[in-house]
């Protein structure tokens, strides 16, 4: 069962995508919102080199998002159905924390959007989260980065977004991009 916000997917990404560009215009709060390498590098220096302690934290913090209905109670909002990109493969369907992802904060213990796989006749499973600053606040040069992944620029949604596979192991990477053993195969 997969739960749809009554209005889909374009409604959600267009409110996303309006959002992130009036941050060009109006910062949302004082000097959190213009994220650095540099600004960034307290928070993340307890992760660098442990990617078991970035799970754990991860893990920790989204362990009651396996209910799809706790993330909604925590105003996590549908984003986009199971994605099949080309040439990438299948990411899920992604649920994203407004809030979290315009403050320009990249912190695993609190992380932007939550990714599903649905599942035919049952619950969507939780099998990831995705780090992400809107592309508008990120004022180095060179994409944010962490634990050596880079991330990736998602232009249809304004942001650079890393995802963490914390919930279900990706031959591909931890961080990859896509898992190929999500399955899209119940929408």
């Amino acid at each position: 069962m997969t739960i749809v916000h009554p209005f889909g997917r374009s409604l959600a990404v267009a409110a996303v995508a309006a959002l992130v560009a009036a941050c060009t215009d109006a910062p949302l709060a004082p000097p959190r919102t213009r994220a650095t390498a540099e600004a960034l590098a307290p928070q993340l220096t307890k992760f660098r080199g442990d990617h078991a302690d970035v799970i754990s934290t991860i893990q920790r913090a989204t362990a009651r998002y396996h209910n799809l209905e706790a993330a909604l109670a925590d105003e996590f909002v549908f984003l986009h159905g199971c994605e099949n990109r080309p040439d990438e493969g299948p990411v899920g369907t992604v649920y994203v924390h407004l809030g979290r992802l315009l403050d320009g904060v990249i912190d695993p213990a609190l992380p932007d959007a939550l990714i599903y796989e649905s599942r035919k006749n049952e619950r969507p499973r939780l099998v990831g989260v995705e780090l992400a600053v809107p592309v508008a606040l990120w004022t180095d040069p060179e994409p944010p980065a962490f634990l050596g992944a880079e991330f990736q620029r998602e232009d249809e949604f304004g942001v650079f977004g890393l995802h963490v596979w914390a919930w279900r192991d990706n031959p591909e990477g931890l961080f990859a991009e896509a898992n190929p053993r999500v399955s899209c195969e119940s929408e």
